[in-house]
């Protein structure tokens, strides 16, 4: 199974596991995150997230969500990224994860287009008739 680690703002990214979740029944295995703030220093929590990559592969890889590509968690994410075995995705929202874990037996690189097409189809302009 593969293995999905948030690395996000705050509270954000077990707020995401929450409300995943929430959406599918029960909280998914092989699902971490790690939630930096303003106080935290970027190389410990990389090396945090490293640990938690680690503990996260069984040889399935991992997937590594961030929720702003530049920022300091999504520069930590790029970082822990090893193509083909450690991928990584920007702009989290709870469709992507949800697309995420339900396509995780797919293998890494289905994954992790599934993951993107979740993004992009759960982001619409709503209108009522």
């Amino acid at each position: 199974m593969i293995g999905v680690l948030i690395v996000a703002h705050g509270a954000f990214g077990e707020a995401l596991i929450h409300s995943a979740s929430h959406v599918l029944g029960r909280r998914p295995l092989r699902l971490r995150q790690v939630g930096v703030t303003v106080h935290d220093d970027p190389e410990a929590m990389f090396s945090l997230a490293q640990g938690l990559v680690r503990e996260l592969d069984d040889g399935g890889g991992v997937l590594v969500l961030t929720d702003i590509y530049g920022a300091t968690p999504g520069n930590i994410a790029l970082r822990l990224l090893d193509p083909g075995r450690v991928e990584g995705v920007s702009g989290v929202n709870l469709p992507m994860l949800v697309r995420a874990l339900t396509y995780r037996d797919k293998g890494l690189q289905v994954m992790v287009q599934k993951t993107l097409s979740g993004g992009t189809e759960g982001v619409l302009h709503m209108t009522r008739d």
